[in-house]
């Protein structure tokens, strides 16, 4: 009978433990990037090359905090002094994206949903849809993330690939089909089916992923802080789907690609070829 009671008292400590579980995870991204300018007339030099390599990477290294409770979270970057501008001879990286350090993803796990607030050329939008099941399947394998003992699971999907390169502003697209597999490093010891961007779907929080050239790595958590964690679910902008802002995304790339190609044409001399994929 008394190892009865010890074991109701210990159920009983761990649901009023979820009950009002709260807390914050640090996460750092970084994105491997195959980037190649062929030789031509005006082509950087290697020096140059190095450079604009370097503020490429930089762009994807980036710190993002997850606040989050047993069934909603909220998503955002982290706010970071800006750098100075890299001069590599009159040529800068510009990448083609969405809101970047204002966007806010918002999950809602219990009604497998998300709301994720982000811009385009200063236009709000607020794109809404049903979370994605990862189906995925665990390995059983583990290893120590600090002090968190965690589990791997992984998936396979496959995924066409946009790759674009620009010669004296004449732009080639190529498209191929890849297959991208995800691995995902989670822990039950933080009893939540949640992690950072969109992942979700396994028993505990999703401490590290790797998903083809992106990796995400949990750099700190916080359990029950002492400050009040706010989850609120973002409500201003124009409602889209997340197909339809594929769609507008899609076509202000495209846009964005005519303009360089015009500004290109209006230069006289020099040509060389930029291919980025990543």
């Amino acid at each position: 009978m008394k190892s009865t009671i010890i074991l109701l008292t210990f159920l009983f400590s761990v649901g009023g433990y979820t009950q009002n579980f709260t807390g914050k995870a640090t996460y750092k991204t970084h994105r491997k990037m195959d980037f190649k300018i062929d030789d031509g007339k005006g082509a950087p030099n290697a020096d140059m090359q190095k450079q604009l390599q370097a503020q490429l990477m930089k762009q994807f290294q980036k710190t993002y905090t997850l606040n989050f409770n047993k069934s909603e979270s909220v998503y955002t970057q982290n706010e970071e002094l800006s750098s100075p501008q890299v001069q590599t001879g009159g040529m800068q990286i510009q990448i083609m994206g969405s809101g970047g350090g204002t966007d806010v993803l918002y999950k809602n796990i219990v009604d497998r949903r998300y709301v994720n607030k982000t811009e385009i050329s200063g236009k709000r939008f607020l794109i809404k849809d049903v979370l994605q099941d990862y189906g995925w399947e665990t390995t059983g394998e583990t290893k120590n993330i600090s002090d968190y003992t965690c589990y791997k699971a992984t998936r396979k999907r496959e995924e066409e690939r946009t790759s674009f390169s620009m010669t004296d502003g004449e732009k080639e697209e190529k498209k191929e089909t890849v297959t991208i597999e995800t691995v995902a490093w989670y822990t039950p010891q933080v009893p939540i089916s949640n992690g950072p961007e969109e992942f979700w779907g396994l028993p505990g929080l999703i401490l590290e992923v790797q998903d083809g050239n992106l990796t995400i790595v949990c750099s700190e958590i916080v359990l029950n802080p002492s400050d009040k964690i706010e989850i609120e679910e973002p409500k201003k902008g124009k409602k889209v789907t997340q197909e339809e802002f594929d769609k507008i995304m899609d076509d202000h790339s495209k846009e964005i690609m005519e303009r360089f190609k015009n500004k290109r044409k209006s230069k006289d001399g020099n040509s060389f070829s930029i291919e980025i994929r990543g």
